[in-house]
């Protein structure tokens, strides 16, 4: 396994020109990408390949068939995760080089163990705007991903 400088976890994608972009914000930022299974879409599907346009076969992708399996590979990984049950602001948070930030589905977001179990780790993007239930994965993943690159370089 290649060390990299950060990990982005995608926690049952369900979206597949979702998972492209962040594949190909993944190799161009030197990012790792995790899959939790069950994913909405197969990993040969169109949508996925046109979204990560020529990048896809650069990337560096593991998939897991499931968070168990996730934890046991990556035990001494330190996880933060994406979600607008947050209390602390993604922009107030130091992130290691080798973290994973996680982010849920796109319906449903993380699971709601998760939000117990991790409540330390939970991170908010802020949403100032009139509607803000959430925003597109691919989005909140570059946000997160540009601030935890800023602070190392």
């Amino acid at each position: 396994m290649m060390n990299k400088p950060f990990n982005i976890v995608l926690f049952q994608p369900e979206i597949p020109q979702n998972t492209g972009t962040i594949g190909r914000l993944c190799v161009s930022t030197d990012t790792r990408l995790h899959l939790i299974e069950p994913l909405g879409f197969s990993l040969d599907e169109k949508h996925l390949k046109r979204a990560g346009m020529d990048y896809w076969q650069y990337l560096d992708l593991t998939v897991y068939k499931d968070w168990q399996e996730f934890l046991e590979r990556n035990s001494d990984m330190e996880l933060f995760f994406i979600s607008t049950h947050g209390t602390v602001s993604y922009w107030d948070t130091e992130y290691p080089e080798g973290c994973g930030l996680v982010f849920g589905r796109e319906s449903s977001g993380l699971p709601k163990e998760f939000y117990e179990t991790y409540q330390e780790r939970l991170r908010l993007i802020p949403m100032e705007g009139k509607f803000h239930r959430s925003l597109n994965l691919a989005n909140a993943a570059s946000i997160v991903l540009y601030e935890a690159l800023r602070q190392h370089k």
